[in-house]
């Protein structure tokens, strides 16, 4: 009997519940994207830490150098992972065949759980099936909402990206944006790409697609800044990451453009920018949740043998938007880096 049949048998039916709601009062420790150290402080008092057997768990993510939203996500299972007596193995690679190999290491070294972005689903699942070969178990986080059952992972934790776009295309027609672009920074992401097809769905202007090298900032800004430049008609312009916004707006004051700025994910910088006027609205997804509960749910299935949405459904933590209006509520956290 596979996983699934068992745990109907059993009468358990599924819920999308956050078992781990005590994340937000949890201490994150300071982490580093890329070699570039997390500049924000520490996020409180920890609640306790577990007394039962040590573990060790790998989060194994496509995070591309310099990009702080990882410095967010990184904290949140580092903050999980004092709490459950956990030892945390961290690493990452943008490109996906060396994720995989990354999750090969893991296995290699006989880990009690992993945790992974999906990204890119296809080059995973051999090794994925290889994981579950040895009774790893596999949660997924972030990226791969529409996969991650295909893939034979146990649950999975972050938002839907499409229905977020979707309720993005919405937000501009609320605007009068009648022609936007949408800059996509690493082609083949398949969370990245239905972002900006959700967007298209529900936006009843003109939606462009822009391609850039989210590895080379420069080049990002100039590429951004050629677009706005040879369009002077788009008037808005969406990033799928706060770095993006940040230098879209420099890119704005470049060209000349009159265009504004909107954006997926938040840090630090972002919020302020948001409460200057400079970028109107973001789309937050939690990634502090989302290390949070992926490392605190592999702590659960082993000394409790739960599942967070019964198996069958994602655990959601977003999307939700911050803009001028209640940028401050979350503006502090943001400072300490966990939002």
């Amino acid at each position: 009997m596979d996983r699934s049949s068992r745990f109907h048998s059993r009468g358990f039916a599924p819920v999308v519940a956050l078992a781990a709601a005590a994340a937000l009062t949890l201490a994150g420790c300071s982490s580093s994207s890329g070699g570039k150290k997390s500049e924000e402080g520490e996020a409180g008092a920890s609640a306790g830490k577990a007394t039962t057997p040590r573990m060790t768990v790998a989060l194994v993510t496509h995070q591309s150098p310099g990009d702080t939203f990882w410095d967010i996500v990184r904290k949140g299972a580092e903050a999980a992972a004092a709490k459950d007596n956990i030892k945390l193995v961290y690493s990452a690679d943008p490109n996906a065949g060396n994720q995989a190999n990354l999750v090969q290491n893991a296995i290699d070294q006989k880990v009690d759980g992993i945790a992974i972005t999906l990204a890119k689903p296809d080059a995973l699942k051999g090794v994925v099936a290889k994981a579950k070969s040895a009774n790893i178990p596999v949660v997924g986080l972030n990226s791969g909402v529409s996969e991650w059952q295909k893939l034979g992972l146990m649950e999975f934790f972050g938002q839907d990206e499409t229905v977020a776009g979707e309720a993005l295309g919405k937000r501009l027609n609320e605007s009068g944006a009648k022609n936007a672009v949408c800059v996509i920074q690493e082609q083949g992401n398949i969370g990245l790409t239905q972002r900006c097809d959700g967007v298209k769905k529900t936006f009843s202007g003109k939606l462009q697609t822009l391609f850039v090298d989210g590895k080379d900032m420069p080049s990002v800004k100039s590429t951004i800044t050629a677009k706005l430049s040879q369009d002077k008609s788009i008037d808005y312009v969406v990033t799928l990451g706060a770095p993006f916004a940040l230098t879209a707006v420099q890119s704005l004051a470049d060209a000349g453009s009159k265009a504004k700025v909107a954006t997926f994910d938040l840090n630090k910088d972002l919020t302020g920018a948001i409460d200057q006027g400079t970028i109107q609205f973001a789309v937050d997804q939690q990634p502090y949740l989302q290390g949070y509960l992926a490392i605190d749910s592999l702590w659960l299935y082993k000394n409790n043998g739960n599942y967070s949405g019964g198996g069958e459904q994602p655990v959601l933590t977003g999307p939700a938007f911050v803009d001028k209006s209640n940028v401050d509520a979350v503006a502090e956290f943001a400072a300490k880096g966990t939002r």
